[in-house]
């Protein structure tokens, strides 16, 4: 089965979990990072879920699903024990056009949760299909060695290049082309350096304003501070 890769904005948008286990909670913890407006469907709900109602950071519908409780949800997650359950979901959803997810069940499934990297703005998703979720994984774990932490900032630095430029070049395909060549550049293992002059320099060639003119400076020194810390030592 082929799959297209997508990254879904919902943002303040309705999502249903039907379920209340360990693996709910792990689809409510991703739905919540990306902004989701997140409703809980089952009689019970254990673990960090209990936590996060009484924060608030959810809602819960304490009993069995009941037809329409999908009802303008952008997305569905299907984690029960219930196989008919599941079934019944599985129909109501694509009766719907909603995309819904059923755990372990990728016959049932209209899309496919992939590992994520994740990296501030940055994200790396893997998917093998459906065929190894642990294969997908163990990529993943590979590639936090290749992208760290200081690449969520050097997107930080990108973006903020790239509002700058909007303002001060009026010719789209120069814009493109400062930023692609600065793209190019070596800002991320200059901020693994914590060399804030060498990526003024770059930035001043490039684009001709520096972190003090793009308001970065401040921050840059902060999160330069807790990129030092979160990378690992080579081994």
């Amino acid at each position: 089965m082929a799959y297209l890769p997508i990254f879904l904005d919902v943002t303040g948008r309705k999502c249903v979990v039907v379920g209340g286990s360990e693996v709910a909670a792990r689809k409510v913890t991703t739905l919540l990072e990306a902004g989701a407006d997140v409703l809980i469907v089952s009689p019970e709900i254990h673990g960090m879920l209990g936590e996060l109602l009484r924060r608030g950071s959810i809602r819960h519908l304490k009993r069995e699903y009941a037809q329409g409780d999908m009802d303008g949800a952008a997305v569905v997650y299907a984690a029960t024990d219930d196989s008919a359950l599941h079934q019944r979901l599985c129909a109501e959803a694509r009766g719907r056009g909603i995309p819904i997810n059923v755990a372990d069940v990728p016959s049932l499934c209209t899309f496919i949760s992939p590992a994520v990297l994740t990296r501030g703005a940055l994200k790396i998703a893997v998917s093998t299909g459906g065929a190894s979720p642990g294969m997908a994984k163990r990529i993943v774990d590979r590639l936090e060695r290749l992208f760290g932490p200081e690449y969520g900032v050097a997107l930080e630095i990108m973006r903020a290049a790239r509002h700058h430029l909007k303002s001060t070049e009026p010719n789209v395909q120069t814009r493109a082309r400062k930023l692609t060549a600065l793209a190019a550049a070596r800002i991320p293992e200059f901020l693994r350096k914590g060399d804030l002059e060498a990526i003024d320099k770059l930035l001043t060639h490039h684009i001709g304003a520096n972190l003090d003119a793009l308001g970065l400076s401040h921050l840059l020194n902060h999160e330069i501070d807790k990129t030092s810390e979160e990378i690992p030592a080579a081994e």
